[in-house]
């Protein structure tokens, strides 16, 4: 089968305005030829001519390289980003003038680039706004050789997409404490173990501890100054892992009014980074996003690329099992169009050892906590109070 790309690039040089301004040539000239209609003769021969005048304009070839800059690349919603734009003419000869254009989001940043000298740069700088939470795409970086009409254009993609991460705001909240399953490299508790990572004191051997854990050392020396057979154990503390994992309803029944979907974004997003501040590891899961491990940065990010779905609160917190099986904390966030059951559902798929909450986004009632099937409730309706009912709940 023969190679399309070059037809297609060949094809693509002809713009939308090309083919129409072709079409009615074409169809105007096939018109006068059998009608003998001077006027449309006339019609076809000036779409020809223009066609002919915008040729000359793809002349010229366009070696340059583009950098695109964003800083920083991850923001806050509400903030700006900067961007900026660097052209540079790596060929031996001049540049001929020509256009530039930086898609930003729905938006298209154009701009004219004038002729440059060999080794010459040219920079534009612009400013990326940000409302609300989510990802700006920025990019590719395209010339654009043509002519003024859009008839004819042979576009060069220099730069690949550029991506800036609008996380949303976030709520200051106070430690949410150790977590529960044991790890090598846990938080220590105030637990006594027989066995794992931190050394705490010695005391006499009893019947059935582990001989691995006789301190042979210490032993010799009390029988050496006592005169009495005495063996000593170490005794270690117990320490736990800490790792919260945030699941998210997708779905967007659970959702009435979008903004309470935003509002349980913002909610996850604080929890994580508290939770990071805490040295926990941190997950999340909401529908297709899901990401886990010590990186904070992971969990947010995910956290502005989620999105309405239809995964659903169970099977987001089976797989939010598989994603991260050591949590030791867990919070279930959905919104007023969820029932319950689904709550307890997708908290059933955690071990019992893991401690639960349920935040129920409802801005239409009021914050409070409750208890349902052994599972502690938030019932948040307003932003600010998350740190309040937290302060209550997670101890």
């Amino acid at each position: 089968m023969a190679d399309t790309k070059p037809l297609d690039q060949i094809l693509g040089i002809v713009k939308p305005v090309g083919w129409v301004i072709l079409g009615i040539g074409v169809g105007a000239a096939l018109v006068a030829q059998t009608a003998h209609w001077r006027e449309l003769g006339v019609i076809a021969a000036a779409c020809l001519l223009l066609l002919v005048l915008a040729a000359p304009f793809l002349l010229g070839r366009t070696n340059v390289r583009v950098d695109l800059g964003l800083e920083p690349e991850r923001v806050m919603a509400g903030e700006s980003a900067a961007a900026s734009v660097l052209v540079t003419n790596t060929a031996g000869r001049r540049l001929l003038p020509t256009t530039l254009e930086v898609p930003v989001g729905s938006a298209v940043h154009r701009y004219g680039i004038g002729s440059l000298a060999p080794g010459a740069g040219n920079e534009e700088t612009f400013t990326i706004r940000t409302e609300r939470r989510g990802v700006i795409p920025v990019g590719p970086a395209i010339t654009r050789r043509g002519d003024p009409l859009g008839i004819f254009s042979r576009d060069v993609t220099w730069t690949p997409v550029r991506e800036v991460l609008v996380r949303p705001p976030l709520l200051p909240l106070e430690s949410l404490g150790a977590g529960l399953l044991r790890d090598l490299e846990g938080v220590s508790t105030d637990a006594i173990s027989q066995s794992d990572l931190a050394f705490h004191a010695l005391r006499e051997y009893a019947p059935g501890d582990d001989l691995r854990h006789i301190h042979w050392r210490s032993s010799a020396k009390v029988m050496a100054s006592t005169g009495e057979s005495a063996l000593l154990v170490r005794q270690y503390l117990d320490t736990r892992r800490s790792h919260a994992t945030l699941v998210v309803e997708d779905q967007l029944s659970a959702w009435p009014d979008p903004d309470d979907f935003e509002m349980a974004m913002a909610v996850a997003a604080s929890i994580a980074v508290r939770a990071i501040l805490d040295d926990f590891e941190v997950s999340f899961v909401c529908g297709k996003q899901a990401s886990s491990g010590a990186d904070g940065h992971l969990a947010l990010d995910s956290v502005c690329r989620a999105d309405f779905g239809n995964v659903g609160l169970v099977n987001t917190g089976r797989r939010a099992v598989s994603v991260a099986p050591d949590t030791s904390l867990c919070f279930f966030i959905t919104g007023p169009g969820c029932e319950f059951r689904d709550v307890q559902r997708a908290s059933a798929a955690f071990p019992p050892e893991v401690r639960r909450f349920a935040i129920l986004i409802d801005p239409a009632g009021r914050s409070r906590v409750s208890e349902a099937g052994g599972l502690p409730v938030l019932h948040l309706a307003a932003k600010d109070d998350l740190a309040g009912l937290l302060r209550w709940s997670v101890r």
